[in-house]
């Protein structure tokens, strides 16, 4: 038919003491709040209301003893908390209608069943069972659900249920996200630290300071802020030379060798190394910092430019060595050419036995080369130190240009 106003349909039943089943259905029912009380049969137990107009403010106009309500196919959007007073109300379908969620049962304390399939909800409230203990069937089927870590409580909820919900698993599936659409949420899953905040925040916060600490360590152990500087000096030192000589960038080789050592091991350097080495037929000619370093040029720019300029770099180790912060400098640039060019570029001459405890934690690599026994002992009998010098030369042999 076409019935407008569900009040005035109200009226139409209050005289008949007998009416237990009305079907109002498929008619163009409204109510409107500021429409007069209804007063419906008090003998009425059976209503049906279903595609209608209707809207939430139907709650204010409904029949106090009503057992048995449909709703279905209306514009519902929400069940507000105190609207409706049905203690005796035990089934009700809300199918086809616009609610975002479950409703409560704070006034259907006798509802039995419930049906709210094809409505909007996304993620159900996971605690309609405790608000509707006598609830023994729920039919939620068909929604739009959001597959998230909200949804995560309400498909627990099931397995807690003891199959009260009805059609479960076939009629829920995801909708959104897209790739996840079609998906069964029983086959959905995410971890605990995935939705757990709490934990995921805790989780990242011990990752990062066993993160940072672990970075302490090296840097502490390896002196990694001490590798970091020199690799900067070197590449700034490297673009300097670029900018400044850009058509001088083939580098000629103008030493034999690049002599690294210690101030305090000098007397052996100037009365010893050089003499012997550069004396006689086939001398060698070697890079010294007091003689061959430019005047004007940084120490940096004057290391990496020798060791570059030389076809070999000789280390005199001792314990005077490990403890000069320049001769660390010239060793790090050196061991850098050896492993740019993958050449065998660095000699070491061990002039003291130098004990492992005194050589610092950045010297790895030293520890590394002195381990393998790639250097050159300095004999304390004169009888043996031809043969060292013989060997030396063998090491640095090469016809420069």
């Amino acid at each position: 038919n076409k019935f407008e106003s569900l009040s005035k349909v109200s009226f139409m039943t209050s005289r008949m003491k007998l009416l237990k089943y009305l079907d109002m259905s498929n008619n163009l029912l409204s109510h409107d709040a500021a429409d007069v009380q209804c007063r419906w049969a008090e003998s009425l137990t059976e209503l049906d209301l279903s595609s209608n107009q209707l809207t939430d403010s139907v709650f204010e106009c409904l029949p106090v003893n009503i057992e048995k309500l449909d709703l279905q196919n209306n514009q519902i959007t929400s069940v507000a908390k105190g609207m409706a007073e049905l203690k005796s109300l035990k089934e009700l379908n809300l199918a086809s209608n616009r609610l975002a969620d479950l409703p409560g049962c704070s006034g259907f304390t006798s509802l039995e069943f419930l049906n709210i399939e094809m409505n909007s909800i996304l993620t159900p409230s996971a605690d309609f069972f405790q608000s509707c203990p006598r609830v023994r069937e729920l039919q939620a089927g068909h929604n739009p659900f959001k597959c998230s870590c909200e949804l995560q409580d309400f498909i627990r909820l099931e397995r807690q249920s003891g199959g009260k919900l009805f059609g479960w698993p076939a009629a829920y599936m995801c909708e959104y996200p897209e790739d996840l659409r079609g998906t069964q949420l029983k086959d959905f899953h995410l971890t605990e630290l995935a939705c757990n905040t709490t934990l995921l925040l805790v989780t990242a916060l011990l990752l990062t300071l066993v993160l940072v600490a672990v970075v302490a360590f090296l840097c502490i152990y390896l002196d990694v802020p001490w590798y970091a500087r020199m690799m900067w000096q070197w590449t700034q030192t490297k673009r300097r030379a670029w900018h400044n000589h850009p058509e001088e960038q083939e580098t000629v080789l103008q030493f034999h060798a690049f002599i690294s050592y210690s101030e305090r091991d000098s007397l052996w350097v100037k009365n010893e190394l050089i003499p012997n080495l550069e004396k006689g037929e086939g001398c060698v000619q070697l890079c010294q910092h007091e003689r061959n370093f430019i005047p004007g040029k940084s120490i940096m720019e004057n290391i990496i430019n020798c060791i570059e300029k030389s076809y070999k770099s000789i280390f005199v180790l001792s314990p005077n060595f490990v403890q000069s912060e320049w001769c660390h400098y010239e060793l790090y640039f050196a061991h850098h050419k050896f492993f740019s060019e993958n050449s065998n570029s660095l000699i070491l001459i061990l002039l003291e036995p130098i004990p492992p405890y005194i050589i610092p934690a950045r010297y790895h690599k030293l520890k590394a080369l002195m381990a393998k026994r790639t250097y050159l002992e300095w004999p304390k009998e004169r009888s043996k130190r031809a043969l060292f010098w013989a060997n030396l030369r063998a090491a640095i042999s090469i016809n420069l240009p």
